[in-house]
């Protein structure tokens, strides 16, 4: 039984043979408030947020679900904020979005989506699909996909499988894509972001992910080396972390190992990449045609 914080639907009350001359009565004696179509809260005064949440439920339904951005606060994806519930109802239902309050989706794969929590949630994987869907561009789809599962909101597997079986009304194709750019190796949105809009952009190899290097007797990671193209070029792309204390230092050792070792080092932070991506695709392959790269560096739309 999912707890309902004071809340309860008139189906629900008339099972109680509780009918509607009672239910006007409460409201008119100011016991009871109406929070949306066919759904009260037995009390006054401000509605709690898990109020509001059993409000969602109850409106939606029998076998309503929690989705969404509602979803991924609660598997702890994305910063709970205030704002309307969501709520995904089997494709039947009649139950429609209320302004502020809920925003109701539809499936007719709901019970395939569904994991039976207290209350009930859409599967890690679909949360991360949905919340990605939600964003209004394909590129911010493909970076919100990222940083979920870079930060371990669902595994990649998972993933790829429910785009599979449930492809969404849109991104798919770019989704998968992003996905396999995970699996290639990009660990984080900043790694996306070079991969995407340095080097798919403008037509720079692709570079090799992940790359271990011995530095001081300790095994490191590179995040992006171009070795398997005979260059000795790193492009370490610097994210908050890297501002510790101990990560900084660690920085520096790899990146003297580097020079003694003859390589060249390019290092891009967010503020770079975000702000002008054109201008360090032009360092990279400037980098690459120092030893011997012969491509064209492709112009993209943001180029000037």
């Amino acid at each position: 039984m999912v707890a309902q914080h004071g809340v309860i639907a008139v189906d629900q009350l008339r099972s109680f043979s509780i009918g509607r001359n009672a239910i006007t009565a409460n409201l008119h004696a100011g016991r009871w408030q109406q929070v949306m179509p066919r759904v009260y809260a037995t009390f006054t005064g401000p509605l709690p947020r898990d109020a509001l949440v059993a409000a969602a439920l109850c409106y939606g339904g029998p076998d309503s679900i929690l989705s969404h951005q509602t979803a991924a606060e609660r598997w702890g994806m994305v910063r709970a904020v205030e704002g309307p519930v969501h709520v995904t109802v089997p494709y039947h239902r009649s139950a429609v979005s209320q302004p502020a309050l809920v925003v109701v989706h539809r499936s007719r794969a709901i019970r395939h989506i569904v994991v039976e929590t207290e209350p009930p949630l859409t599967s890690r994987a679909d949360t991360v699909i949905d919340v990605a869907v939600a964003e209004l561009s394909e590129r911010a789809a493909m970076k919100q996909l990222t940083a979920l599962i870079t930060n371990r909101a669902a595994a990649t597997v998972q993933v790829r499988t429910q785009l599979e079986l449930r492809p969404p009304p849109r991104y798919r194709a770019a989704l998968l894509q992003a996905l396999d750019r995970m699996e290639q190796g990009v660990q984080s949105p900043l790694e996306e972001l070079f991969a995407v809009d340095v080097e798919i952009a403008h037509g720079i190899p692709s570079a090799r992910r992940q790359e271990p290097f011995i530095v001081d007797g300790r095994r490191l990671i590179e995040d992006a080396v171009y070795d398997h193209m005979g260059i000795p070029l790193t492009v370490r792309l610097d994210g908050s972390t890297h501002l510790l204390p101990e990560v900084a230092l660690r920085d520096r050792r790899r990146g003297n190992a580097a020079a003694l070792a003859g390589r060249t080092c390019l290092v891009f932070g967010w503020d770079e990449l975000t702000e002008n991506p054109c201008r360090y695709s032009a360092e990279v392959a400037k980098a690459l045609w120092g030893f011997g790269w012969h491509g064209p560096l492709r112009t993209c739309p943001r180029c000037s």
